[in-house]
């Protein structure tokens, strides 16, 4: 990966609907060349996807948790990552260090539809002892959401 790659990635992150010719305009490339970096930073992996980033309330996602969740014994992250896929408002997971085995960011509509989130999660798998839950009241800093500023590929 070079600094176009970079600068190219950089536009996408400012703008993932911007045209071949517009990210071509900003990094000097023409729409072409532009093109054939995409398709080879997609082809290598660099890029996984292009999703759309959605503001969770004006879809009806009012509540939001992270939780952390115990595990009896040990039970594997494909295990975990299999049993947390089957349940749609768990939009992240990741195992951690510490006393938890993996935190989850759960959106829900309410907290009713939290509570049934969470009892998923519980029987999805045998081998969660507990949970502890921590409700969002709001958010402070939000880099992947609406108006967010983008993380800059050029400045690390």
């Amino acid at each position: 990966m070079d600094d176009l790659d970079r600068r190219l990635i950089d536009c996408l992150l400012d703008d993932g609907r911007a045209t071949y010719a517009a990210i071509g305009d900003r990094i000097g490339l023409s729409s072409p060349a532009v093109k054939r970096r995409m398709d080879r930073l997609v082809g290598d992996g660099v890029i996984s996807g292009f999703t759309a980033v959605l503001d969770p309330h004006l879809v009806g996602w009012t509540t939001e948790a992270y939780v952390e969740v115990h595990c009896k014994g040990t039970i594997s992250p494909d295990e975990l990552r299999e049993a947390f896929g089957r349940v749609p408002e768990v939009h992240a997971a990741a195992t951690v260090s510490g006393q938890a085995d993996a935190i989850l960011h759960i959106v829900a509509k309410d907290v009713r539809d939290l509570e049934r989130a969470l009892e998923r999660v519980r029987v999805e798998t045998d081998s969660v002892d507990r949970t502890e839950t921590a409700i969002v009241l709001s958010r402070l800093i939000d880099r992947h959401g609406p108006g967010a500023a983008a993380i800059s590929m050029s400045e690390g």
